[in-house]
Parts: structure tokens; sequence; C-alpha cells
């Protein structure tokens, strides 16, 4: 697709710890028919990921907005999940665009709050109070290659969605098992993080860990795992599917009380999209909702999952038209 030189167009593109996708956007709507995704094992770097990108458009892009897996910090960021170093300046010379902004993917996912198109978001736990106000915080978990979460706030002088990599606190542990799996994480990764258990490598070494327990180890990757588990021919994968739901119940209830997303808890990512539809029967409200005295408060947070895989590149493009 060939495109005049001396276009409007903005460059967006979201990096994750497997795929890239790059996209064109016109203000704040999506070209969702110039999304490009590309396998990032087959580049050295995102600079040659958006080279690749503008040669085939043949465009020159006003600016640019890259959302990454990782933290960001004056201009520069780092994935957690790939060994790719990125900075603003970086952007400004792949893109040769006048303006470059580096943001955290679940930053992104923020700022998409509310320009998605109707369908995207799925509700999985209604909440039990009125209809949330829009100047009420939001909060996105993602649960992909990794995890993390991002509080979206509103404020008088705009949204602000400050970033976090709350994937690396530890996990909360509620009974001998959640201590005996804190443990083998403790040993075997160095630390028993969030991220270990609740991302897609995380249920391939809880699956793992649940043949060390019962003395017949056994490695099988996420895919075959979720298989399994919804064919009902393998009973491990069942257990490890309700620990992981459970588990996210957990991380979920807790990050709601410090935030208090009374303007709703958005899901995203491959991993929280498989296991949606799953939530309800294997108990993900109960968990959520188990909070000692806090159980009737906590009835308030209504929880969804954000289905359209490009609101990160949406986001973007809000991001820019925010700041021009």
């Amino acid at each position: 697709m060939t495109r005049p030189a001396n276009s409007t167009y903005s460059l967006v593109a979201d990096i994750g710890g497997t795929n890239t996708r790059v996209a064109l956007a016109q203000g704040t709507r999506l070209l969702k028919d110039t999304v490009t995704r590309y396998s990032n094992v087959d580049y050295p770097g995102l600079e040659a990921v958006l080279s690749t990108y503008i040669d085939a458009q043949s465009v020159d892009c006003q600016g640019a907005c890259v959302a990454l897996a990782g933290p960001v910090a004056d201009g520069r960021g780092s994935m957690t999940n790939l060994d790719w170093e990125l900075d603003e300046a970086t952007l400004v010379r792949a893109t040769k665009s006048k303006t470059a902004y580096l943001l955290n993917d679940l930053q992104a996912q923020g700022y998409a709050l509310g320009s998605l198109s109707q369908g995207a978001v799925t509700s999985l736990v209604a909440a039990s109070s009125d209809q949330p106000s829009a100047s009420d915080t939001k909060l996105v978990i993602g649960v992909g290659t990794g995890f993390n979460v991002a509080p979206v706030y509103e404020t008088r002088g705009g949204r602000h969605v400050p970033p976090s990599e709350s994937g690396h606190i530890n996990l909360p542990i509620r009974n001998a098992q959640d201590l005996r799996l804190a443990q083998y994480f403790e040993t075997t990764h160095g630390f028993p993080a969030v991220e270990d258990m609740l991302s897609g490598r995380g249920l391939e070494r809880l699956y793992s860990w649940l043949g060390i327990e019962a003395g017949e180890p056994r490695d099988i990757n996420a895919a075959d795992i979720m298989a399994g588990f919804e064919a009902g021919t393998d009973d491990r994968a069942r257990e490890a599917a309700t620990m992981f739901v459970r588990m996210l119940g957990t991380v979920a209830g807790n990050m709601a009380l410090i935030h208090l997303p009374f303007g709703g808890i958005y899901f995203s990512g491959g991993v929280a999209r498989a296991f949606a539809q799953h939530f309800a029967p294997l108990g993900f409200e109960e968990a959520f909702r188990d909070k000692g005295r806090f159980t009737d408060f906590i009835t308030q947070f209504e929880v969804g999952v954000i289905e359209d895989d490009y609101a990160a590149l949406t986001g973007c493009a809000n991001y820019l038209c925010a700041l021009s």
C-alpha cells in the first residue's frame, strides 16, 4: 500500500515478548488495514522492524508512539522478556518523524479505554454498585507473555496512566500449598514473582510443579495444557488451570483494594483472553472477593476482558493526539 510522503499519519507499535505489531493511525483512528505483525526473533531490534514497515508502507510519519512490555523512564525502555533496548531518539531516527514517545504496554492499554469499538470488552464479573462516573479510576491487568498492572486516573489535566512493574512483586500466600509453590519458585527462579505463575510460561511452570508434587514430573507447553484441560483429558491440567485462575483472582482483588478502580478492572493479553471463559467455573470471582471484612466492599468493582488485540495501538494513537 503506497501512501503520500507528506501525509499526516502517525506510526504506532506494540512490542510484546514474542511479536511486534506496527500500524498507522490518522488522529485517534487506528487504520486496521495497515496493522502488520512481526516475529521478534527475526529482527535484531525495533529499528530494523520499523524500517521494514516504513519501506513497505512508503510513508513519512509526523509522530510515533511505541508501547513495550517493560519499564520506561526518561525516554528509554528495556524489554522484560526480550533483549532489546529502546530510546525515543532512536525512534525519531527510525521513523523519520518529528516526535516519538515510548510507553509501557499497559499504559497504552489504559489510554485506549473509552475508545475501543463496541463489543471490544466482555464483562466477566458484574458490579453491585451503580454505573461508574467518567472520573472514576480504572485498572488494566495484562496477562500474556508477562504480567503487569496499570491504574488509569482521570484528572483535571486529562487522563494519566503511570507505569508499573507489578508482575515482579511476590506471590501472595494463603495456605500451605501456596507456600510450597512460592518456595519452589524461590529455589528455581530466585524470587517467587507473580509473573512466574500468572503468565503463559507461568502456567507451564505451575504444571511442572504439580507433577513434582505428585512424584510424576512432566513438562508440556501452555497450549497443550489448555488443550488437555478443555478436552477433559488431563486432570493435572485442570488442577493447574484452577490454581492459575484462583491466584489471578486473589492478585486482582489485592490490586483492586490498592487502586480502588470504581471505573472497572480490564484484563488484557492473550493468556487473559484464553482463560476468560473459564473464570466463572474455576472460581475467579470467589477468589477475587475473598477479602475478609472487605468482601462486600470489593463487590463494587466490575471485571471485564479486552477482546481487541489492537487496543495498545489505539492507546498509542490517543496518547499522541493528547500531546499534540
